[in-house]
């Protein structure tokens, strides 16, 4: 549908359903989730003419000195909201921000996205991706508590009294409200611990697709009396929550990772594509895992990656490759284990496309299959075979990322510069905190 028809259809859907407000949402730097309302006698105007606001009060946006910028409503993503209520009807766009002569603001990681997308797109690919979400229900959100989970569940089981079930259920049929559709959802390993995963699309629209999920996961939570959160590491002694990411490229309707004269059945374009996930990764891990609390998650092991490597269903690998269905060509994919669901994926999906097109352009050769489990193998071992471990820390995952051009590039100067500046201050403050595991291990000892 083109732009003007559904510009159109928007129109008339608010019209006809007597849609009382509606919500523009975007997001900062880090992927929090903004909104502003509008009435429907504005939405024509806000259309042609995008809504200005004070950048400069959005973390990562605008300087005081240039702070004006623009949101411009995206009518591809009209939604009604499903929890409106039925007498006040409402309705929500995902926004591009732009600048106030209407070029693309460079502080917004929609459109890095869209900048990252089409560069892939000069090359003739379109990338697709499929999230894993995970995250916890708790009793309450008090952080002065221990966090309280709601069951002792574990992996896809099920009980009759099985109250995240339910959520889960509500949750589902929310989002496919909202046009989301779900592949899967069940109980995770740990206690409280759910995932949903949702199926394959374009990265644009499944960006948007994560943001929406994790507002609609905690507002089921919150008006069920308990709260959600995709916290990587909530739960000490427990695995943390990852967003496990299929990924490929497709050439018009053909999936370009397949090969089926291939022993493993991936072309070469998918086999450089893994070389670059490969060669990038330390660099891309700033922003694929962005808090201090991620390195909790990733060095704990379980079943989060560690070391930089591919394998084919080795699940202590950093990036897998799933065994596509019988006769499904289309289903050939990779699945990069690192990422965690508190990332903004805007900027998490630019990233893996930006490496991973590296690797096509530059023609990376594929290094050899991580055969075992990983995490039997000492670290003279990991030496002798070349296997490089991620970064440990957030500290140390910055100082990656400042030295890459390729992360510079992906994400422009604005925001290249803004992430290592906010997230350098979180690592200073974390380091200048005294934790309960120190004063337990040191006060009565020295």
């Amino acid at each position: 549908m083109s732009a003007e028809r559904q510009r159109e259809y928007v129109l008339r859907t608010i019209e006809e359903r007597g849609v009382r407000l509606i919500r523009l949402w975007f997001t900062d730097v880090l992927g929090r989730h903004k909104s502003v309302a509008i009435s429907p006698a504005e939405l024509e105007s806000v259309l042609e003419e995008g809504l200005m606001f004070d950048g400069s009060s959005i973390d990562g946006f605008s300087r005081v000195q240039e702070s004006d910028v623009l949101a411009r409503p995206d009518p591809a993503t009209f939604e009604l909201l499903p929890w409106a209520k039925t007498d006040e009807p409402s309705g929500l766009m995902f926004c591009n921000i732009e600048n106030i002569d209407g070029t693309p603001f460079e502080g917004d990681p929609r459109q890095v996205l869209h900048r990252n997308l089409a560069r892939a797109q000069e090359h003739g690919y379109s990338f697709f991706v499929a999230p894993e979400m995970e995250f916890f229900y708790f009793a309450s959100d008090d952080p002065t508590t221990k966090p309280e989970p709601i069951d002792q569940a574990s992996y896809f089981d099920l009980t009759t009294a099985d109250v995240a079930s339910d959520l889960r259920k509500t949750t589902i049929h929310m989002l496919e409200k909202l046009s989301i559709p779900v592949e899967y959802s069940f109980h995770e390993d740990g206690p409280s611990q759910q995932e949903i995963d949702l199926r394959y699309t374009e990265a644009m629209n499944m960006a948007d697709s994560v943001m929406a999920l994790r507002m609609v996961v905690k507002k089921i939570a919150m008006d069920r009396g308990v709260y959600a959160t995709f916290m990587p590491k909530p739960l000490n002694g427990q695995q943390g929550s990852g967003m496990h990411t299929h990924l490929s490229l497709f050439e018009g309707d053909t999936n370009a990772f397949h090969d089926a004269d291939d022993q493993y059945g991936l072309s070469k374009v998918a086999k450089a594509f893994i070389a670059g996930l490969l060669v990038h990764a330390r660099e891309i891990t700033a922003v694929t895992n962005q808090l201090v609390n991620s390195y909790k998650r990733l060095n704990e092991g379980y079943e989060a990656p560690q070391h930089v490597t591919w394998a084919r269903n080795n699940r202590s690998a950093l990036v897998r490759v799933p065994v596509h269905k019988q006769g499904k060509p289309d289903s050939t994919r990779v699945e990069y284990r690192a990422i965690d669901p508190a990332c903004n994926p805007y900027l998490a999906f630019s990233l893996l496309l930006a490496a991973g097109m590296r690797g096509i352009r530059e023609g990376y050769e594929l290094p050899n299959e991580a055969e075992g489990n990983l995490f039997e193998l000492t670290g003279a071992q990991r030496n002798d075979l070349g296997i490089r471990s991620l970064p440990t820390s957030l500290n140390q995952a910055l100082n990656e990322m400042e030295g890459s051009e390729l992360v510079r590039e992906a994400l422009g100067e604005h925001i290249f510069e803004w992430f290592l500046r906010n997230k350098r201050s979180e690592w200073t403050g974390y380091q200048q905190q005294v934790s309960q595991w120190e004063l337990d291990r040191y006060l009565r000892s020295w």
